[in-house]
């Protein structure tokens, strides 16, 4: 699949994913160099001439620097603006700030908008992107996004993994449940909910399941899993109506502060993740969890929109190998 005229540039946050992804499109990845100098600002280099290419610049958001990683996307989007690049499209796997998308409280900052706005002064033509937390996060932007999704690769990894008569898939919160009902729908299977009732902000004080788990393998599904608290407080729930087993399916594991020590002492038999987001020695510390390699999709998308063929048939199918 070797392809002409495409630049794919990477900064510090997620190397793995770039070499995948530049593997499968069969290119070597650009010459850059990004450090920081002792005062802790961000330099960027660019090895190698970008002047009228398609500049694709990969940058997932690191456990611990979402921050360095976001302003070190911005300086290379800049620099390849001010080299000539005939277009620039950002690929961040996994948006940072999107879960700040509206005004909950008053004086609460609209971050995710923020975000759209610098990474368009910079010089970004293009944004690909997965799974966001608010598909509407798109309309922040006047340049056109593409947000792919992880649910071609989830029903495979169903398919493949699980037996998939019985299984019934469980949203963990109301607010997943059109991405649960959508997988329930597509193969087939039952639906449940699980309603949350909080006494205080962060902290699930009940939660009452909606729906039928009894003798079934329960999918929780949900697009990220940060402290895993609602996750692991889903699972005991479901298992207290009867359910077989319990499996969760997320999108992106970022799998912050005590998050693996509590996947270690949950019901939950996998918890299964994307490699949207760097996981360093997490898989070695948790032996439930699973990576599902969503690099196919994402260099296809960059193929795609290269060549100016349609992205959204990546919506609902998952790359061969």
């Amino acid at each position: 699949m070797a392809t002409n005229s495409i630049k794919l540039l990477t900064g510090n946050s997620h190397p793995q994913l770039a070499k995948l992804v530049a593997d499968r499109l069969g290119i070597e990845l650009a010459k850059t160099m990004s450090l920081n100098y002792s005062n802790q600002e961000t330099s960027v280099t660019i090895g190698e001439s970008v002047r009228d290419e398609d500049v694709f610049i990969l940058q997932s958001t690191a456990p611990g620097d979402i921050n360095d990683g976001l302003m070190e996307l911005l300086i290379m989007i800049n620099a390849c603006k001010t080299a000539s690049a005939r277009r620039i499209t950002a690929v961040i796997p996994n948006f940072p700030y999107a879960r700040q998308d509206k005004k909950d409280k008053s004086r609460a900052p609209i971050s995710a908008k923020l975000i759209a706005n610098m990474l368009q002064t910079a010089g970004c033509n293009h944004v690909i992107t997965m799974d966001l937390h608010a598909s509407q996060i798109q309309g922040f932007f006047n340049v056109p996004v593409d947000n792919l999704y992880a649910e071609p690769s989830t029903l495979r990894w169903i398919r493949e993994n699980l037996e998939v008569k019985d299984c019934v898939v469980v949203s963990p919160d109301a607010g997943g449940a059109k991405r649960a009902t959508s997988i329930a729908d597509r193969l087939d299977l039952g639906f449940a909910l699980i309603h949350k009732e909080r006494a205080r902000p962060n902290e699930v004080s009940r939660m009452v399941l909606v729906g039928d788990v009894e003798n079934k393998i329960a999918i929780l599904v949900d697009d990220m899993a940060d402290t895993c608290g609602t996750l692991v407080k889903a699972a005991e729930t479901v298992m207290a109506h009867k359910a077989r087993e319990v499996v969760a399916i997320v999108t992106h594991g970022i799998l912050s502060g005590n998050a693996i020590e509590t996947l270690n002492k949950s019901k939950l038999s996998r918890v299964v993740v994307t490699n949207t987001v760097p996981l360093l020695d997490k898989q070695e510390r948790c032996e439930v969890l699973k990576v599902m390699d969503i690099s196919p999709t994402l260099a296809e998308a960059i193929r795609r929109t290269h060549n100016g063929e349609s992205v959204s048939f990546l919506f609902t199918h998952a790359p061969t190998d």
